[in-house]
């Protein structure tokens, strides 16, 4: 069965109208009071590879829902105004669609563009669960 639009095509759409960051100028944003990083990876990407310190952790399958202040499942986190958003998966794909689906709703928002597959390799700091 023939699609009319492949994922990869998606993905390739939704970046050229959304914000990109490079990893490097991300991580000079991880202490900035003004910049909230949310990582939509599924929780057990989080515990296998760790995570940004201080990101806010959103499920991909209930961002939408997350940020519509008329929605049941609202989170303040998501109401601030004044802050900055920049999410991101461990690739960039997942985010890239994200971040297109936010902006068609009006919730400004960039992507980190090679997601948390450079992180760590760039210098980014991570943390890592308790497993013990």
């Amino acid at each position: 069965m023939a699609l009319k639009t492949t994922a990869a095509q998606m993905v390739a759409d939704a970046r050229a109208r959304i914000k990109e960051v490079e990893t490097v100028d991300a991580i000079k944003s991880v202490d900035d009071p003004e910049v909230v990083i949310v990582d939509i990876r599924d929780i057990r990407e989080r515990q296998r590879s760790g995570y940004i310190p201080g990101s806010v952790h959103a499920p991909r399958g209930m961002i939408e829902f997350w940020v519509d202040p008329d929605s049941l499942y609202f989170k303040d986190v998501f109401g601030q105004a004044d802050k900055t958003y920049l999410f991101h998966c461990a690739s960039g794909w997942r985010s890239a669609l994200t971040v297109a689906t936010l902006q068609d709703m009006g919730f400004e928002a960039a992507h980190l563009r090679e997601g948390f597959s450079t992180w760590e390799a760039q210098g980014g700091p991570v943390e890592k669960e308790d497993t013990a």
